[in-house]
């Protein structure tokens, strides 16, 4: 009898055991659907916030409204929905992996795109449609293939992590580099664009994840288990603002130096490529993937980093006509246009033009102000006068 009822006990134990894997494989796949949606409507709603307030300071520069910006709805209703957002983001990072979220950002630049067509009028050329298909196949392939592992964010996990010794590792190959980096951009002044947005990318990698591990410890205390009394915890809080901190002046810098179409785009490729690396030997995303979903990430990355780099590249500001007479220049200082000579206008005498006088002793002669005036050469050891100096107006009846 014993040996007739061990098959059936072994028959009932095993649909158990075989329906526990595709459990745990459909609630993963549903942490990273979940993820991956929260991180998408965070920068959608970050590109709405953006263009809403870009519209208020359009609308507020073409009228006549004395007000300034920060009074208006409008700028106010854009910075709410630019909080929702980045809570949205921030959110993100508890249910997907750090290496799937990252490259989501995408989504940002081809909204602002998107947006920038359909509420401020900017107009679009055909190859501007090709490069925002691209991006969102790129977007496509990374939330299809992404990573699939999931770790509770525990403290005690963080910890184990953190003490690893493949982060040990990428942690003192970051700081060298950084501060090499730092170095040449400090001392050497080489403030070239790819230097000050790797520093940027640097700090961005340590940002994410602290970002994650705060977010996830978050959500786990929120669901019952309680991860505040870990020091990891504050010591994580730390570490993000700071880089988040840093992250921003160094970009405040290369928004001085660069245009903001070409930041967007490298600055894209280099951070989420060097977040995508931090991700991996921190939280070790893509432990147990096969060679084909890494190898099809890898692609939508690449899909996506072109489709960004083309948008951004083919929204570039046009370079505006510069007109003879600067009207916000100092009234009487010459400047050099098309290879003439203009002079500003005498701001005193309401709209009317500075007067030239020549070097002799002749009267007053006005000429236009684009005729050249030939210096006089003055006895040796003498000072070279202008070739000419503006004189104030007065009525003569």
């Amino acid at each position: 009898m014993e040996g007739a009822n061990s098959p059936d006990l072994q028959l009932q134990q095993l649909p158990p055991t075989s329906m526990a894997v595709p459990d745990n494989a459909s609630f993963s796949y549903k942490e990273n659907l979940i993820g991956a949606l929260l991180a998408i409507f965070g920068h959608l709603v970050v590109s709405i916030a953006l263009n809403l307030q870009k519209y208020s300071h359009i609308r507020l520069a073409g009228s006549k409204d004395p007000r300034a910006y920060f009074k208006t709805k409008t700028w106010w209703l854009g910075l709410f929905l630019m909080l929702l957002g980045e809570l949205g983001v921030f959110s993100s990072y508890a249910f997907a992996p750090l290496s799937l979220i990252v490259p989501l950002s995408a989504v940002s630049v081809i909204a602002s795109a998107i947006i920038g067509i359909i509420f401020i009028k900017e107009k679009w050329k055909p190859k501007d449609f090709l490069s925002c298909g691209l991006a969102i196949i790129g977007t496509y392939l990374l939330v299809t293939f992404g990573p699939n592992s999931h770790e509770k964010m525990t403290g005690e996990n963080i910890t184990k992590h953190l003490v690893s010794w493949p982060f040990l590792l990428y942690m003192l190959v970051e700081i060298i580099v950084f501060c090499l980096l730092l170095y040449f951009y400090k001392e050497k002044n080489v403030n070239y664009i790819v230097v000050i947005l790797l520093l940027v990318a640097l700090l961005g990698s340590m940002t994410v994840v602290t970002v994650k591990a705060v977010a996830g410890m978050l959500i786990l205390s929120i669901q019952g288990n309680l991860q505040l009394d870990y020091p990891i915890f504050y010591v994580m809080l730390v570490c993000m603002v700071a880089t988040a901190v840093y992250q921003a002046a160094f970009l405040s810098q290369a928004t001085q130096l660069y245009d903001s179409s070409l930041i967007a785009s490298v600055g894209y490729i280099l951070s989420t490529t060097i977040a995508i690396t931090a991700g991996a030997t921190f939280y070790l995303d893509f432990i147990g993937e096969d060679a084909l979903h890494i190898c099809m990430f890898a692609l939508g990355c690449l899909v996506a980093f072109l489709g960004v780099f083309l948008i951004t590249r083919n929204r570039k500001k046009a370079v505006p006509f510069e007109p003879y007479i600067s009207m916000d220049a100092m009234p009487g200082m010459q400047n050099l246009h098309d290879k003439g000579m203009t002079v500003q206008p005498d701001l005193k005498a309401s709209f009317s033009y500075g007067a030239l006088e020549n070097n002799d002793n002749v009267s007053e002669i006005y000429t236009p102000a684009t005729l050249p005036v030939m210096q006089e050469e003055h006895g040796s050891g003498a000072i070279s006068a202008p070739p000419y100096r503006v004189l104030e107006h007065t009525k003569r009846e």
